[in-house]
């Protein structure tokens, strides 16, 4: 069955109202009509079994056939605190850690970060990124759309970490604890704030000062992966570990 979002204002009882890309995806490319059913979910965990009643211009009304929880997101929020990266790498890590069950994603700018956005690219950019974690989202039949923040400093992502929050650096100069380390030694935590350097990867400053923070620096093995790679590598060994990867 389709699957779509929309903002939980467009829900009222037992109506439910689909506007912008949605309809039009829903319209113009499936070309589905009065009838048809489809399933809505609000992005917040809720979903509403719908069959569409009749179109309004390019708004599409729907009537609720059944609701409930959506379910399928990890019991471990992990936050992806990414590296602004060049061309499509972002995409990337966005897409594949979206289907990986990553809670959020913070991109963040680096000392090596190539990258510069001004605030127009900004906007476009962020756009972007959150159009393709909600297409992910609905690809791999998640009940929430993760959160791509603006794209920040690196100091200021580490000082909004919440205290308490377990926080893994990779850092392909570590060589005394591996990820497997950290995961083993610990019991799961409620957050966990994954860090990954941009092309080049992280200068030791940076490193030193999420380590100031309660960092703590691990290794992947001995191959060096990119920035693309190396995040969703790293969630998938989270989730395996302490969240639902893996049945």
């Amino acid at each position: 069955m389709p699957r779509f979002f929309v903002a939980p204002e467009q829900v009222q009882g037992d109506s439910v109202t689909v506007a912008g890309q949605e309809a039009h995806h829903i319209k113009r490319v499936l070309r589905l009509g009065p009838g048809d059913i489809i399933t809505l979910l609000d992005g917040c965990g809720n979903f509403w079994e719908s069959r569409i009643e009749s179109f309004t211009g390019e708004t599409i009304n729907c009537q609720v056939l059944r609701r409930g929880l959506a379910g399928g997101e990890p019991p471990l929020r992990v936050v992806l605190v990414q590296g602004l990266a060049k061309g499509d790498r972002m995409d990337t890590v966005i897409q594949k850690g979206t289907e990986l069950g990553a809670a959020a994603f913070w991109p963040v700018l680096c000392k090596r970060s190539v990258v510069r956005l001004d605030a127009s690219k900004k906007a476009s950019r962020l756009e972007r990124w959150q159009r393709i974690a909600t297409g992910a989202a609905k690809q791999c039949r998640r009940a929430l759309v993760p959160e791509v923040v603006e794209p920040v400093e690196w100091s200021t992502a580490l000082s909004i970490i919440p205290p308490g929050a377990l926080v893994l650096v990779l850092w392909e100069d570590e060589t005394g604890c591996t990820l497997k380390d950290a995961l083993q030694s610990r019991p799961g935590p409620d957050e966990v704030y994954l860090l990954i350097g941009p092309e080049g990867g992280l200068e030791q400053q940076e490193v030193e000062e999420a380590c100031r923070r309660g960092g703590i620096p691990v290794t992947l093995g001995p191959r060096i992966l990119r920035t693309e790679t190396a995040g969703p590598a790293a969630l998938a060994m989270i989730l395996y570990q302490w969240g639902d990867l893996g049945g």
